[in-house]
């Protein structure tokens, strides 16, 4: 029997580039500094009380819609502390979610009709784009200034119209690294004061800015978190990404809004993690480490790739690196160089080209170094053999 014949909703997206580079770096037996994920475990407290509660009974069932109350009571704390602002409600505040991706999707849903317009400052991350146009939504894309990665806030001022129902920020950035400043914040504040215009600002690496830069948050700048989501990761925190556990904070009506949402798309995230995240949520000790854990590693791969021919870019935040390969490859294009350099060299990266709508190609690639120092140095032999 045919099938009816219907029209993709979006057509022109394929398979994501991380699952297509980790894919070919698994054919090709390459290491793979592509797709972002650490390679080592989350600290042994943590998974020691998953397997806690794991056995406990009565926690495995569903968890409250919102999150496990004691949960988002440790979030309010934590945030308050870490921010020096007034604790936000654990009760009409806080949204725990399926990894910052549904926090993400769910915001779009929630807020985004067909013809708003949201703005987008690129590279961003891939997901961003596809997640706004599912909901009729429109991207506008603002190209972030090379090669520091800052925001152009005279281009940001002239993409912003009445139909802008929405602007998504991203810091730690991901790919670049780069970490919005507090003139950036003030910058915004004023730009968005007399506008309708809500905040989504996408902090998931909220744990990682390097060189005694202190990351700060939407969530301090009282003109903005007002009309905030602000997306966190415990993923990304506690080096689990494939748990999916991350959390929206938002005010009171925004947070109504995303509950609508959330509680069709996944209903509740797994009971057992979100008791041990909550178990392990008030010792800061691993959270307050982070900054340097990752700079030893971003310093680390530094170090290592200086013998290549490589131009690595000055890294903020995150926990990934940019190069330029003009010096191997001048003229070819980043995907074909990426792809390459899987098959050749024997370690897969990530063409920059991915972040961008359009594709456009600055010769830039860019490498994960959340990898223990024996990955990263084997990954930088090959490169300096190759």
């Amino acid at each position: 029997m045919a099938l009816p014949a219907f029209a993709s909703k979006l057509p022109d997206v394929g398979t994501s580039i991380f699952t297509v580079m980790s894919q070919l770096a698994a054919e090709c037996g390459a290491i793979n500094l592509a797709q972002g994920f650490p390679d080592y475990d989350p600290p042994q407290v943590l998974t020691q009380a998953l397997a806690r509660h794991a056995q406990t009974s009565g926690h495995h069932q569903y968890a409250p819609m919102p999150g496990l109350p004691r949960l988002r009571e440790q979030i309010s704390q934590k945030t308050a502390q870490l921010y020096g602002i007034l604790p936000p409600s654990p009760d009409t505040d806080i949204t725990i979610t399926s990894g910052a991706t549904e926090a993400l999707y769910a915001v779009l849903a929630a807020v985004v009709r067909p013809g708003d317009e949201v703005l987008v400052l690129e590279p961003a991350y891939d997901l961003y784009g596809p997640a706004i146009r599912l909901q009729g939504g429109v991207p506008v894309y603002v190209s972030l200034l090379l090669p520091d990665f800052r925001p152009d806030w005279e281009r940001v001022a002239a993409a912003l119209t009445p139909r802008t129902r929405l602007m998504l920020v991203n810091t730690p950035h991901n790919p670049s690294g780069a970490v919005l400043t507090d003139a950036d914040w003030q910058q915004l504040a004023a730009l968005l004061a007399d506008t309708p215009t809500l905040l989504l600002s996408d902090e998931v690496y909220e744990h990682m800015t390097f060189d005694g830069q202190a990351h700060r948050s939407a969530l301090q700048y009282p003109a903005l978190a007002e009309r905030s989501f602000v997306l966190s990761s415990f993923g990304k925190t506690y080096h689990a990404t494939g748990w999916k556990v991350g959390y929206c904070i938002a005010p009171a009506l925004l947070t109504a809004e995303l509950r609508r949402v959330h509680q069709f798309l996944t209903f509740s995230v797994s009971t057992p993690t979100q008791h041990a995240l909550a178990d392990v949520l008030a010792d800061a000790a691993h959270y307050e480490a982070l900054p340097d854990f990752y700079q030893q590693k971003r310093d680390l791969f530094v170090e290592l790739m200086a013998p290549t021919r490589f131009e690595l870019l000055q890294t903020q935040g995150a926990y990934f690196q940019l190069a330029r390969y003009d010096a191997i490859a001048p003229g070819e294009d980043d995907v074909s160089f990426a792809r390459r350099l899987t098959r050749e060299a024997g370690v897969a990266v990530v063409p920059v080209s991915a972040f961008y709508h359009d594709g456009t190609d600055h010769g830039l690639v860019r490498f994960c170094f959340a990898k223990q120092p024996e990955t990263l140095t084997a990954a930088a032999k090959r490169l300096h053999a190759w």
